[in-house]
């Protein structure tokens, strides 16, 4: 499981203990985190593709 997919679970139990307690603060963190793991995921794509470019050599 790569950094991304560990954020946004991270995120996903945050916003759910958010929503039950009715904390806003962690909700936010929630999706805050939910993002970031979206991001890593991301750039961890384009990398990937960009490794494969330079080594089709």
């Amino acid at each position: 499981m790569g950094d991304g997919n560990v954020d946004d679970m991270k995120g996903k139990v945050k916003k759910a203990g958010g929503d039950l307690t009715g904390n806003k603060g962690l909700k936010r963190e929630g999706k805050v985190d939910e993002a970031t793991g979206t991001v890593k995921d991301k750039v961890g794509d384009a990398g990937d593709k960009v490794k494969d470019v330079v080594n089709k050599d």
